[in-house]
């Protein structure tokens, strides 16, 4: 049984964001602030990773909990209807996200996993992650140039609404 009908059902998934989404402007907002600039989902990258600094070799991903599945985290729930279609398709999800990986690293890229969990739980730990893992010897992040995390988490929520509400794409 179909939890929706088939005319809402397009409509229904066409709400669900791909990209600029809230974890994902948190984390570009805060690379921007650490001085660190950067391309978005390039096309000819596997995976069309959602950040690019090519600068160091390096691609983020930043996966949100339910569709890509992070382990051992509340958000990963699985639908009680339809089981069997739900259970494809996140094994499908996993398996792409795994091949894309694999294949960017072949190609000499680094990859960084980030997850929506860990960026809106805790946005600076996050970035402080990033720069370790593109430049282990830089300092860390001044926080005292950076606003706190409510202001934070605020900013990209108020950018997230814009951007719902004024999506050409749709």
């Amino acid at each position: 049984m179909d939890i929706w009908p088939p005319e809402k059902r397009s409509a229904v998934m066409a709400r669900i964001r791909g990209k600029d989404t809230k974890p994902e402007l948190i984390v570009r907002s805060l690379l921007h602030r650490a001085g660190l600039r950067f391309a978005l989902r390039r096309k000819d990258l596997p995976g069309k990773p959602d950040i690019v600094l090519p600068k160091y070799s390096t691609v983020i991903f930043v996966h949100g909990c339910f569709w890509h599945r992070h382990k051992g985290c509340k958000v990963a729930t699985m639908p009680k209807s339809r089981q069997d279609f739900w259970q494809a398709k996140f094994e499908a999800n996993v398996a792409r996200d795994k091949r894309n990986q694999r294949d960017l690293k072949e190609a000499g890229w680094n990859v960084i996993v980030l997850w929506e969990c860990q960026v809106e739980r805790d946005p600076f730990a996050t970035i402080e992650k990033v720069l370790k893992a593109i430049r282990p010897d830089s300092p860390t992040l001044d926080y005292n140039t950076l606003p706190d995390k409510r202001t934070i988490l605020k900013a990209a929520e108020s950018r997230h609404q814009w951007n719902l509400s004024n999506d050409t794409n749709s």
